[in-house]
């Protein structure tokens, strides 16, 4: 396995001067290919801002971000919506379906936008579908479906076509319990289908089933262990 995601000495400054806040102070990150991390921390963390550069949605103010090798910090808005949509798949806490969209539509949405032909788009909607256990629901709305059922439908839109990273932030914060470990469930078969997996939480209990647990307080990495005996299953 070799490194996926690098980030060095990377602070996110917000208001520079007498009254700045350092999101991120001095952070130094790295996760290799086919991971489960969990990033943790309370409100006001840091963990969101960590999560934003992670997924190229925002760039550092200094230090250095590498993903596959690549030179993110440096990139311009286009290269970065590029690469994000190359390499990672969005799951987020509010689900983000369009309400009158069947499920296989919503799927297939950013699809369009990538220029995936409409056979190959149903064809890749259907599957991702199938591999959260929805293939009985792809023509039922969000309306009609549960909020378990709802985050299903966000995590075959994230994975339909297969990005090397899945980054989840607070995919389970709007769920009962029972929906939450079926969406770790799938989470983890992910990971073990060859994805690597960061999610974000604010969770002790969720972060516990990763490998990995980065815990972030104050914008700085406070903790970073691996859990015994997981990297060797």
């Amino acid at each position: 396995m070799g490194a996926l995601v690098e980030v060095k000495d990377i602070c996110k400054i917000y208001n520079p001067g007498e009254n700045e806040v350092r999101a991120l102070d001095h952070v130094d990150v790295t996760i290799d290919e086919n991971e489960f991390v969990a990033i943790i921390g309370h409100s006001g963390s840091g963990k969101s801002t960590l999560m934003n550069m992670l997924g190229c949605l925002d760039v550092p103010t200094s230090g250095d971000y590498f993903l596959h090798g690549q030179d993110v910090a440096s990139m311009s808005d286009d290269e970065l919506s590029d690469i994000r949509n190359r390499e990672i798949g969005f799951i987020f806490q509010g689900f983000n379906l369009i309400p009158n969209l069947t499920a296989e539509e919503n799927v297939e949405l950013p699809l369009i936008y990538r220029g995936v032909g409409r056979r190959e788009r149903k064809q890749l909607a259907q599957s991702a579908l199938e591999k959260v256990g929805l293939s009985h629901r792809m023509h039922h709305k969000p309306s009609e479906m549960s909020g378990g059922q709802q985050q299903r439908v966000a995590i075959a839109r994230a994975i339909a076509q297969a990005p090397p990273i899945i980054l989840a932030d607070e995919p389970t914060g709007n769920l009962d319990s029972h929906s939450s470990q079926e969406i770790m469930g799938i989470l983890k078969k992910l990971h073990k289908g060859g994805h690597t997996v960061i999610l974000i939480t604010h969770d002790n209990e969720i972060a516990a089933q990763a490998e990995r647990v980065i815990r972030i307080r104050d914008g700085k990495i406070e903790e970073d262990f691996v859990k015994k005996g997981e990297r060797d299953e």
